[in-house]
């Protein structure tokens, strides 16, 4: 689904990596492990995160997979990333991202010191199919994020998924 190659498998795991990394996650069956009825509402690990080079990249990444059936369950521009979640057979999550300033540090900086941010730091919710049609168009990255964060590619109706609020 992201690009991952297994590094090392055997019957109580795996490591996988997407990048020059020895891992990037570490999937485990001990036997004394069991399912977490609970796994998608419970406070600890929410999901991985995979990064694209590029909108582009990521766009083709969910056409790609929405064309063997595989949907997200939600979609945010968070500020800083656009993101993709999708939920595995377990109910594990995996974000697929691209930074939206094309510089980690440009992007932590305006989480660090954005008015925006510091208002609302989940995001707003876009559609998908609506990104894919503007990169069609020929829009660019930024004017994309900028629509997509001004709420003008809000998917209908909008994903069913406890959100928080956040206190002023």
């Amino acid at each position: 689904m992201v690009g991952a190659e297994v590094v090392f498998r055997y019957p109580l795991g795996a490591w996988l990596t997407n990048d020059g990394a020895n891992h990037r996650v570490a999937i485990l069956a001990f036997p004394q492990f069991r399912r977490d009825p609970d796994q998608e509402v419970h406070t600890g690990l929410h999901h991985t995160a995979f990064e694209y080079h590029s909108l582009t990249e990521l766009a083709a990444s969910y056409v790609r997979l929405r064309d063997v059936g595989i949907e997200p369950f939600f979609a945010m521009d968070h500020g800083m990333t656009m993101s993709i979640y999708y939920l595995d057979p377990d109910g594990n999550a995996v974000e697929l991202q691209v930074d939206n300033f094309g510089s980690w540090d440009a992007s932590q900086e305006w989480m660090r010191t954005s008015l925006e941010f510091h208002e609302n730091p989940l995001g707003v919710f876009f559609d998908p199919e609506r990104v894919v049609a503007a990169l069609g168009e020929g829009l660019s990255h930024a004017e994309i994020h900028a629509r997509a964060f001004a709420a003008e590619y809000l998917p209908d109706p909008l994903p069913d998924i406890p959100v928080p609020e956040v206190a002023g």
